[in-house]
């Protein structure tokens, strides 16, 4: 009935808009947001790696554009397989409703495959790079679909911990399909995202409270207080200031510009600790993470191009 209805719909509102309908689905099923904010570290940890081993992009092309089609499959293999997981979650919080998998506009049965099929294919092609690049792939399918969807992220409050494993090692791939990454310019890329990946998501659990709780998604604001993960974001924030130091290869001027960009974002955490707007101050929170990310590994592409 629902499937009929939905046909019926399609014919009625046209052609253009069915597109639009179709488009936005595949959007909320691959997290649109999300995996680019992943695919940026994988070019930049690429990028960084031809730098330090003085080699040209040109003669590399075709092992970026493999490297960054495997690796955006296999993360969007394992973006929909977290949908396909959640969808009793999606379907008691808001801001997941929109979700084909929970308005059906697209079958929970398609849903799995296709996720398994994007990550199968995204592992094959890392394992066309290097076989390390495709181990870290690996490390970030299994700690985000398993670890982390299957495993912690109903039960306990450090879910978010090993949630950012998986986005902490996407730098990792970038750099091993040029050369081993060993050295300390990826570890730090891999340390930034991860300390940086903490308060970013207890912004998102303290926006959405009543909507965790609802769900009885054991967020660590849900669990032990807004007050608790507000502290704990001060002391992640303030764990990102030493870090530039270890990338002064990059430049003085990168150095100074993510200390800058670091310590502005350590003072919106504190003045937290004192505010009781607490939904005015999240979404600052919030909008200052996204950019705060997206502005250090634009950076570091941008400082070691001219």
């Amino acid at each position: 009935m629902v499937r009929k209805a939905s046909l019926q719909l399609n014919k009625s509102v046209g052609v253009g808009q069915q597109d639009t309908s179709i488009f936005a689905d595949l959007k909320a099923l691959f997290k649109g947001l999300v995996l680019i904010s992943n695919v940026l570290p994988v070019f930049t940890g690429f990028w960084l790696a031809l730098y330090f081993t003085n080699t040209s992009l040109a003669d590399q092309w075709q092992l970026l554009l493999i490297t960054i089609v495997g690796s955006t499959l296999l993360m969007g293999g394992a973006l929909i397989l977290n949908n396909w997981y959640d969808v009793d979650i999606d379907t008691v919080m808001k801001r997941t409703q929109h979700r084909p998998t929970v308005t059906g506009n697209i079958s929970l049965r398609v849903v799995l495959w296709l996720g398994i099929s994007l990550s199968v294919i995204g592992q094959l092609l890392l394992l066309f790079t290097t076989v390390e690049a495709a181990v870290y792939g690996f490390i970030g399918w299994i700690t985000y679909v398993v670890f982390y969807t299957m495993w912690t992220k109903r039960r306990y409050t450090w879910n978010t911990l090993v949630g950012s494993v998986s986005g902490a090692v996407t730098p990792l791939i970038g750099w091993a399909a040029v050369e081993p990454a060993s050295h300390i310019v990826p570890i730090i890329l891999f340390l930034i995202l991860f300390v940086w990946q903490m308060p970013h998501t207890y912004a998102i659990a303290i926006k959405k409270y009543d909507e965790y709780k609802a769900a009885k998604v054991a967020m660590l604001p849900v669990v032990r207080g807004i007050d608790v993960a507000k502290r704990q974001m001060v002391l992640y924030i303030a764990c990102l200031l030493p870090l530039p130091f270890f990338l002064i290869d990059l430049g003085i001027s990168f150095v100074l510009i993510a200390l800058v960009l670091t310590i502005g974002w350590l003072v919106l955490a504190i003045t937290g600790l004192y505010t009781k707007k607490n939904q005015q101050w999240i979404q600052r929170m919030f909008l200052y993470s996204l950019n705060y990310l997206m502005l250090v590994f634009l950076l570091m592409i941008v400082v070691t191009t001219f």
